[in-house]
């Protein structure tokens, strides 16, 4: 089967114009990665602050005390009479320092005796 002279390098041409698509979506899917461990962190620096906050320790220490050093900065914990609410940034993977939302988790434990 011959080949027209007007093909050859198509398929290298067509490859160099998608990298930036698939630059994109693997930036995108690496974002929904750190927007989902940011989710899990706040509902484990949460259920650790609630159980702080019960045994009669700082729930923001508590908080802070689970949480990777990078993240800390943009923790806000509140307490909600027995319950403790626990605020975080989310990191933006492009951008140095921005943030791409919050997300917030509240736990509750009975006060220890």
């Amino acid at each position: 089967m011959a080949r027209s002279r007007g093909e050859e390098g198509q398929a290298s041409v067509e490859f160099v114009a998608l990298l930036p698509v698939l630059a994109l979506v693997a930036l995108l899917a690496w974002q929904a990665v750190v927007a989902g461990q940011a989710w899990w962190m706040v509902g484990a620096a949460a259920r650790e602050a609630a159980r702080a906050q019960a045994l009669g320790a700082d729930p923001e220490a508590a908080a802070r005390g689970v949480l990777p050093g990078a993240v800390r900065d943009g923790v806000e914990v509140a307490r909600d009479g027995d319950s403790v609410r626990v605020r975080l940034s989310v990191p933006v993977v492009v951008g140095g320092g921005a943030s791409l939302g919050t997300v917030s988790a509240r736990a509750w434990m009975e006060p220890q005796a």
